[in-house]
């Protein structure tokens, strides 16, 4: 099965820290949008079964819910969406009860809020539009209004963070309904308003970030959020069906400005440019790798799961001998360093391992 990513490039004002593709929103370019979103859906060629659908952005809500749920309808006529996991991605200032009984009705069935913080004077520092009420409000509200797969994002990073206080956030957003957590170390993009040495003054250094990312991990399994990726933590069976297919290798669609695919063996994406998305016929799509190296894309994004890799599926991608024998020394030395797991074949990173992944990953694809 397939997934289908939608990108919504507005909010109602950026954050000073984000990359992502958005503009501020307004009706006129709602309108212009939705209707070109709709013309890509409708002209896709191929005849495509979809088991996730996923809004992300920008702040998807701000398209509004008879859009969202125009849109839903029409993915269901056009890709089945079979027994899908539909994920709408939203802020806790643009949330509201009336909404989300809505989105309810309309289809989504997993929420991704993006909550950052618990502290109100770290959502200042980061631009946010809510405080650490309104986010708690928005997670009680999700849960009244039957949702029962809520993810929260977890910013951390920022001096002041304690492991005592991550856990206190991690226990709250908990209680509250959240049975995900996705947990991001925060970084100074460039190009950013963020991209200033005041900016960088004020994040902690590589070690205590270390520090805050091990007692997080501790902190969700003692809530029962297991991680099964480098940078998320859910309930048994609940883990993001959707974003599995990026690092699992499975074909998904993106449709938007600055939406990526992965199709027919194919990686390529839409410019980043909403204009040109709302003049275009068909969106512009620009072939980023023809020929992706299947064999080394499983090692480097199998790695970031916590299941890890099969040497034995490595061999059956086409990795030669001599490299498999090559892979087999690192892990050994990985493992001897306490960096990760090596049995039976099956090479998994250790939470030590996991934040210096980067560079493990690099030295096995050398």
């Amino acid at each position: 099965m397939t997934g289908i990513y939608i990108h919504v490039p507005f909010c109602e004002r950026k954050c000073p820290y984000c990359a992502f593709y958005s503009g501020k929103v307004s009706a006129a370019g709602v309108c212009a949008y939705m209707e070109a979103l709709k013309r890509n859906i409708i002209s896709f060629p191929d005849a495509v079964k979809a088991d996730t659908l996923y809004f992300g952005g920008g702040t998807p809500a701000l398209l509004g819910t008879d859009n969202i749920a125009e849109i839903i309808a029409l993915c269901r006529e056009r890709f089945t969406l079979d027994d899908a996991e539909i994920t709408l991605e939203t802020n806790p200032n643009s949330t509201d009860r009336e909404m989300l009984e809505r989105l309810r009705t309309a289809g989504v069935n997993r929420l991704s809020i993006g909550v950052q913080s618990l502290n109100d004077t770290e959502l200042s520092f980061l631009g946010r539009l809510h405080n650490a009420r309104q986010a708690e409000d928005a997670l009680r509200l999700a849960s009244e209004a039957d949702f029962e797969n809520i993810s929260a994002d977890l910013m951390i990073g920022i001096k002041g963070q304690t492991p005592d206080s991550l856990r206190d956030s991690v226990a709250r957003l908990s209680s509250l309904g959240a049975v995900h957590i996705s947990a991001y170390m925060i970084s100074v993009e460039p190009g950013t308003p963020f991209d200033r040495d005041e900016v960088r003054d004020k994040l902690m250094d590589e070690n205590d970030i270390a520090e805050l990312y091990i007692s997080l991990m501790e902190s969700c399994k003692d809530f029962g959020l297991e991680q099964y990726e480098i940078s998320n933590f859910a309930s048994a069976d609940l883990v993001s069906r959707h974003n599995m297919k990026y690092w699992q290798g499975d074909d998904y669609l993106g449709f938007g400005p600055s939406a990526h695919s992965f199709y027919k063996g194919v990686r390529y994406y839409v410019p980043k440019d909403l204009t040109l998305f709302i003049s275009s016929d068909r969106q512009p799509e620009i072939v980023s790798d023809p020929e992706p190296d299947r064999a080394e894309e499983y090692i480097m994004l199998g790695l970031r799961l916590s299941k890890g890799i099969s040497l034995e599926k490595a061999a059956s991608l086409g990795v030669p001998a001599e490299k498999l024998r090559y892979i087999e020394t690192r892990a050994e030395l990985c493992k001897k360093n306490g960096l990760c797991t090596f049995d039976n074949g099956i090479i998994a990173l250790t939470p030590r391992g996991m934040l210096v992944s980067n560079s493990i990953i690099t030295s096995f694809l050398a």
